[in-house]
């Protein structure tokens, strides 16, 4: 089998699709996300779809996966913060609250078909004092971080429980995955 496109840089993507033990290489998206709209859910989706296509053109007839994961308080939808105050402004925000984290992904077969879907995970988070938020921002986490978070990082100390998966949370819903690899054909476990 050829190796599986990943296009995405994320650090946490590689190492999730990296427990399949099937090879892959990195191939991150320059899709411009900026104009995608609907609810966090949707565009989630969306972007994970935008972001398979844009790499999909340089590797044709190769297998790619896409994801995107944003954090969803309510009817606000909080992506990477643009600087430290914008991640401070995201934490006071999640600071006690019960969200929502989607992640879509997309995953396009050589022969063209896409199977795409969100998972979406239920967070609850502690209620955080400014010295947390401050220490938590001055590790520089946060800034690459939908939500400015990382439940797999240091944030995971203000994390009382998860409902879902904690794979979405972090950025590639596994079960997800699995089903769609399954459903395609791949097989893993053979590295």
């Amino acid at each position: 089998m050829e190796p599986i496109i990943l296009a995405s840089q994320s650090p946490r993507r590689r190492e999730l699709l990296g427990k399949y033990g099937i090879p892959f290489v990195v191939d991150p998206s320059d899709a411009d996300e900026d104009h995608v709209e609907g609810t966090g859910a949707e565009r989630v989706q969306k972007l994970a779809q935008l972001k398979c296509a844009e790499v999909v053109h340089r590797h044709p007839g190769r297998i790619v996966l896409a994801a995107d994961t944003l954090v969803c308080l309510g009817d606000a939808i909080l992506g990477k913060p643009k600087d430290e105050e914008d991640a401070a402004r995201m934490l006071r925000m999640l600071s006690g609250s019960t969200h929502e984290v989607h992640t879509g992904i997309c995953l396009h077969l050589p022969d063209g078909r896409e199977m795409c879907g969100v998972d979406t995970a239920t967070v609850h988070m502690m209620p955080l004092t400014e010295e947390n938020i401050r220490c938590y921002i001055a590790t520089g986490e946060p800034m690459d971080k939908a939500g400015a978070y990382a439940i797999q990082g240091r944030a995971g100390i203000f994390i009382s429980h998860i409902e879902g998966s904690p794979s979405s949370v972090i950025g590639l819903p596994l079960g997800l995955l699995t089903r769609f690899f399954d459903e395609a054909g791949v097989t893993y476990f053979e590295t």
